[in-house]
C-alpha cells in the first residue's frame, strides 16, 4: 500500500497542467504535487499514475515517490481563484501526492545524453503501459542530480477507458517514432529481455494493491475492485510478453517545433503537470 499522509497547506496551483495540480505541504514535512480526484480527467488518471509509477519503480526506473494524500478542503479557503476552490471542494478525501523534486530541470535532448540501454528501458516501459504522452513535444522527463526521472503517467493505460476492448489492446503496436528518446537508438530488445521477466503475477499484484479501493469502485462491468485489478493484470501481463515485437521506431512527424522548448528555459518547466509529476525530486 502507498504511504499515507495529510495535506496541511495548499501552496500554489500549477496552472500549466491540464488537470490543475497543486503544490501542497504535508504533515510529514514533505512537499508534494497533488493530483485531485475532482479534476476533469477523473480518478482514472490517478489510477494510471499509481499503476505506472509503482510498476516503473519495481522495474528499476526512476519515478517520484507516490503517496495517498488526504485532503481537507478547508486548507484552500484562502485561495482566491474560484476554480481552485471548487476543485478542492470536490476532492475531499484521498488524493494522489507526488514527491516534489526541487531543482530538477526538464529533459533537453541537446544537453543530456541517454545511452541506448536506458533509452530502450524507457521506451519498452512506455510501450508496456501504452503511454502516449512522452513525445518530443512533451517529454515528461526530468533530470535531477544527473539522472533521468519519469513523470506524468496519467494519460497511460488508455485502454482502461473502454474495458470491452482492453484485451485486444495487448496485441496492438506501439508507435515510438515521436518518443522523446527515439533519437538515442533505444535497444528495446535488450530492455524486453531484462524487464519482461520481472513483470510477474506477484509484481503486478503488489503494484495494483497500491491503488485505493475507492478509485476502483463502481467500475461498470465489474463486481468490485478485485475484479478490476485482475483485468489490469491480465492486459499488462499479455503486453509484457511480446509488446517489444510491435514497437515501431519510424521517422518522427515533420512538424517538429522549436529546438529551444519553453519548458527548458522556464521553471517550473513543462505544463505544471511535469512539475507535478515530478516529485521534483526525491529530496524534500
Amino acid at each position: 500500500m502507498l504511504r499515507e499522509t495529510f495535506a496541511t497547506r495548499y501552496v500554489t496551483p500549477l496552472r500549466e497542467g491540464g488537470s490543475l495540480p497543486g503544490i501542497v505541504e504535508a504533515e510529514d514535512l514533505g512537499t508534494y504535487v497533488m493530483k485531485f480526484t475532482g479534476a476533469g480527467q477523473g480518478r482514472k488518471s490517478l489510477v494510471a499514475e499509481v499503476i505506472c509509477g509503482g510498476l516503473a519503480r519495481r522495474l528499476g526506473l526512476r519515478v517520484p515517490e507516490l503517496v495517498c494524500l488526504e485532503l481537507d478542503p478547508v486548507i484552500g479557503l484562502s485561495e482566491p481563484d474560484q476554480e481552485v476552490q471548487q476543485l478542492l471542494k470536490s476532492s475531499a478525501g484521498v488524493n494522489l501526492g507526488m514527491d516534489f523534486l526541487p531543482g530538477s530541470i526538464g529533459f533537453d535532448p541537446l544537453a543530456f545524453g541517454v545511452d541506448a540501454a536506458e533509452a530502450g528501458r524507457v521506451v519498452w516501459f512506455d510501450a508496456l503501459v501504452n503511454n502516449v504522452d512522452r513525445s518530443w513535444r512533451n517529454p515528461n522527463l526530468l533530470v535531477w542530480h544527473g539522472d533521468l526521472w519519469l513523470i506524468d503517467h496519467g494519460a497511460a493505460l488508455i485502454w482502461h477507458h473502454n474495458w470491452p476492448t482492453a484485451a485486444a489492446s495487448a496485441a496492438r503496436p506501439y508507435d515510438a517514432s515521436d518518443h522523446a528518446l527515439a533519437p538515442f537508438g533505444p535497444d528495446v530488445a535488450a530492455a524486453a529481455a531484462e524487464l519482461a521477466p520481472l513483470v510477474t503475477e506477484e509484481t503486478l499484484a503488489d503494484t495494483l494493491a497500491d491503488v485505493p479501493d475507492a478509485w476502483l469502485a463502481d467500475e461498470p462491468g465489474f463486481a468490485g475492485p478485485g475484479e478490476v485489478r485482475a483485468a489490469y493484470a491480465e492486459v499488462l501481463a499479455a503486453r509484457a510478453a511480446s509488446v517489444h515485437e510491435r514497437v515501431v521506431l519510424g521517422e518522427p512527424t515533420p512538424d517538429r517545433g522549436s529546438r529551444a522548448p519553453g519548458w527548458l528555459t522556464s521553471w517550473p518547466h513543462r505544463r505544471g503537470d511535469a512539475v507535478a509529476s515530478g516529485r521534483k525530486d526525491g529530496t524534500r
